[in-house]
Parts: C-alpha cells; structure tokens; sequence
C-alpha cells in the first residue's frame, strides 16, 4: 500500500513539473517579426541631416582581452562561452551606426573601413582600374559630429540565485528557475564637435533585462539569431534585451542632444 501511495505521489510530482514546464516554455518562445528600426521610436521626419561618424567603441568596464559567459538552464553541466570583448564593441558600433541611419537624421560617414578606400582609390592610380572610376581622393566628406562610447558596464546574465538538481518535481522546477538571469550593459556616451573638439553633449545610458533562459536543454544549445559579430552569443536571451535597449536610448539621446544648427545637409 505505502509502494502504491509513493508511485502516486511521484506520478503526482512528476505531472505537475511537466505542466510547469509546458507554461514556462510556452511564455519563453521566440516570435518572429520585422524590425521597423528607432524610427518606429521617433517623431516623423523629412528635414536635413547632420554628418556624423561612430568612433570605435571603447572598453571600460574592467578586465582586458576578453571573458567567458556562464550559462545555467535545464541540464546537469553549465555551459561556458568564451568570448572577445573587442568582438562586442564591434557589433555595438554597427547597431548604433545602423540605428543613426534608421532614425533619418544623419548622414553617417564610415570611418572604421578607409584602409579599405584607400586600396580601391591606389588601383586606380596605379593603372589597375579603368580611368572612367569615379573613385579618387578628395572626395570622402568630413563629419561634423562624432560620437564616442565606452562600455562601463557589462553583465551577460551570470547574476542572480541558481536552483540545484535533484528529485523529480524538484529538480525540473529548480533547473527552470536556475535560468533565471539578470543582464545588464552601461555606456558613456558623447557628442563631439569634430572642428573644435568641443563636446556637445554626454551622458550615461543603461539597459537592463530579465528573462528565463531555456538555451540549455538536455545537453544541447538551441540556436541563436539576430545579433552578428561578437554578439550573436547573447541572441534570444536576456542580454540581447539590455543591448537593444541600450542602442535605443542611446540613438534616442543622440538626436534629441544634437543642436539644431547641425541639421545642415
């Protein structure tokens, strides 16, 4: 009779975990969805532009080279991702290049790929290239403005509790609730006045996110999307969350902190 309570009792556990778990992964699924871009986020916008150009990010938020990410969900092992930090000061630089551009304020010179502009415009000169290229020197346009960031601060989701594995309702719940993470990014941010070197504007810019990651399930990583570069790793987790965030607010803050008179072009 006790053998009998105690398959019930463990049925019992066993269906409620499955039930939680059904929920909690119905709530995580990743959507598709077109991206409209910032300017979904502004105000409409059809007058003159502004030259700015994104200078390489800088890292500021401690360590040097680069780092390793822990990542808990549903199996027995942890998974460690080592990672570049010059890697994710790359694709930041990009989101912003590309969140400036889609905000239909400013006309963003490319100042990271000149190596690139230089070797094109030598093949000419040196008789490689037909002679009808238009490309030539004197003719890459000055930036007004440029904007600067520093990464100060940098959490992928290794803060907050972690749940052990054992039991069988125990250990499903407890892994689920393992994967609970905080992410978070800080940058500097700061306008330039590339003619006078005057700094125009700064501030301080965060994201934040939570979320409950399910990337790890028996043993295996689902597949990520959506972030290139460094920072495809933190794609459809928390911390691809605080970076948009970041990017945002940071694109917001630039177009509302630009003087008017920079709206020239």
């Amino acid at each position: 009779m006790k053998l009998v309570r105690k398959n019930l009792l463990l049925v019992f556990l066993l269906a409620v975990s499955l039930s939680s778990f059904g929920c909690m992964e119905r709530y995580a699924q990743p959507t598709a969805q077109v991206d409209p871009g910032i300017s979904a986020q502004l105000p409409p916008y059809h007058g003159p532009k502004a030259r700015v150009t994104v200078a390489k990010f800088q890292w500021k938020a401690g360590g040097s080279g680069g780092g390793t990410t822990t990542i808990s969900g549903l199996g027995r092992r942890d998974v460690v991702i080592t990672h570049e930090y010059a890697g994710a000061m790359t694709g930041l630089r990009d989101m912003l290049t590309t969140a400036l551009v889609q905000s239909g304020r400013y006309r963003v010179l490319e100042r990271q790929e000149l190596g690139s502009i230089k070797s094109e415009i030598a093949l000419g000169e040196e008789g490689y290239a037909e002679k009808s290229s238009s490309i030539k020197k004197g003719k890459i346009k000055g930036a007004d403005l440029m904007v600067i960031a520093a990464i100060t601060g940098w959490d992928p989701g290794t803060s907050g509790g972690r749940a052990g594995i054992g039991g069988i309702g125990g250990g499903i719940i407890g892994g689920i609730m393992g994967g609970m993470r905080k992410s978070s990014l800080a940058m500097d941010i700061r306008i330039i006045d590339t003619s006078t070197s005057e700094v125009l504007a700064a501030t301080r810019v965060e994201g934040e996110a939570r979320d409950i990651n399910l990337g790890v399930l028996a043993g295996g990583i689902i597949g990520n999307v959506g972030l290139g570069g460094g920072l495809s790793m933190y794609a459809k987790t928390p911390m691809e969350k605080a970076i948009r965030i970041a990017i945002d607010e940071a694109t917001k803050y630039i177009v509302s902190a630009t003087p008017p008179e920079y709206f020239k072009h």
